[in-house]
């Protein structure tokens, strides 16, 4: 099993960016697919962003496209959520998470992260 760590987290203004790792450890890295989702208290954990093996398949809602981007370093173990053009609507506890393949479906992802908490102000 995989454990993951995230980190990167914290208070932004609106325009402002972020940059989120997560850690992992446990088992090979380089074969999994990792992906990034988020929530707000009260509603379900949606589909932030997601890439393959070995980066070269990426995919992303579309509230962030443009915006965001997923990246990996195989030699670090660590998936990154590089976050730019900040807004208010992306205030959420972010959370990485392994699966074999890189999809949207959070029941695709067998391990998860404890999270990290993002807050933009206006």
């Amino acid at each position: 099993q995989v454990q993951l760590v995230e980190s990167g987290g914290g208070l932004v203004q609106a325009g402002g960016s972020l940059r989120l790792s997560c850690a992992a450890s446990g088992r090979t890295f380089g074969g999994l697919a990792m992906g990034w989702f988020r929530q707000v208290p009260g509603k379900e954990r949606e589909f932030v962003a997601a890439v393959n093996w070995s980066g070269g398949i990426l995919y992303y809602d579309d509230s962030v496209k443009g915006r965001f981007t997923i990246s990996r370093d195989n030699a670090k173990n660590t998936v990154y959520l590089q976050m730019n053009s900040l807004k208010p609507e992306d205030t959420a506890v972010y959370y990485c998470a392994a699966g074999a393949t890189p999809t949207r479906m959070r029941s695709e992802y067998a391990a998860w992260g404890q999270g990290t908490q993002v807050t933009v102000s206006s």
